[in-house]
């Protein structure tokens, strides 16, 4: 049976796949890579992570700054930081499942901020 942590990353692939020419790619090490047009707006994993823990790496703009706060918002490298990049972590204790919602929300934030802006204005006018 997954666990919670599996079955958030499903859910959340699958949500990423619905929208305009992404992919899934392998990443470097163990983690995977969501991509549109051949550029990258999430990272799923992190080096050695086990089954019930999950992190995910996000482009976010527009709220960058206001999730700096949250329990599972990890501190990024001055690069990351520098281009708005968030790493959120969800350890064996965290309820990931709770949080689904707002990680669909930073995956579409991340996606809009990375892909080509014709397919970004398709996103924000449908408001799907």
């Amino acid at each position: 049976m997954p666990t919670p942590h599996q079955q958030a990353e499903a859910q959340l692939t699958a949500y990423a796949l619905s929208l305009p020419e992404t992919d899934l790619a392998p990443g470097w090490t163990d983690t995977r890579y969501l991509r549109v047009r051949s550029k990258g707006f999430a990272v799923f994993g992190d080096k050695g992570e086990a089954p019930d823990a999950l992190t995910l790496t996000f482009k976010l703009p527009i709220s960058y700054e206001m999730i700096q706060d949250l329990p599972f918002v990890r501190q990024g490298s001055p690069w990351y930081r520098q281009y708005k990049w968030a790493i959120a972590h969800f350890g064996p204790d965290d309820d990931i499942l709770a949080e689904l919602d707002t990680l669909k929300g930073w995956l579409r934030q991340s996606y809009v901020a990375m892909a080509p802006k014709a397919l970004g204005r398709l996103l924000t006018e449908s408001g799907a």
